[in-house]
């Protein structure tokens, strides 16, 4: 046997190798990329369709509270429903939460819109909680139609 025999006798084991790993590299990428595609199209399957807007139905008149320091905020909101309430819902689950979320705060936790937005998601999250049916939101919502401190 020659020296070129020995040679090219050592690289075909050398040649198979390299082979078979990239063969193993390739097949673990695509197997990885099929599992996370699978993930993250079951994960989007699964997760809730937002609802759909039914009707506002506006508070009668305005809510007035006392806050901190002999201070009062007037404020008057609508309940944005989901297409899936039956009717109109009845707002007076929504002011109480609304008297108790909102008095004895200070003018200054009402003044920006940082400290509004904060109360104001509190107060969705407990309202939409309260309008909860059988597992139906009735109520996805809330707008300030009027909010003056003083």
């Amino acid at each position: 046997m020659g020296k070129d025999e020995k040679d090219a006798a050592a690289e075909a084991p050398k040649k198979s190798k390299k082979k078979m790993l990239m063969i193993i590299v390739i097949a673990a990428v695509v197997l990885i990329g099929g599992g996370v595609g699978a993930f993250l199209t079951l994960k989007g399957s699964s997760a809730q369709a937002a609802p759909k807007k039914g009707v506002v139905t506006a508070l009668e008149e305005a809510l007035t509270v006392n806050l901190a320091d002999g201070h009062y905020l007037k404020m008057q909101f609508s309940l944005q429903q989901t297409a899936d309430a039956s009717e109109a819902v009845d707002t007076s689950q929504a002011l109480n939460i609304a008297i108790d979320e909102y008095t004895g705060k200070s003018v200054a936790e009402l003044s920006t819109e940082k400290g509004r937005d904060a109360l104001k998601e509190e107060m969705l999250q407990k309202v939409v909680k309260a309008y909860t049916v059988d597992g139906t939101k009735e109520v996805m919502d809330i707008y300030y139609t009027q909010f003056v401190t003083q």
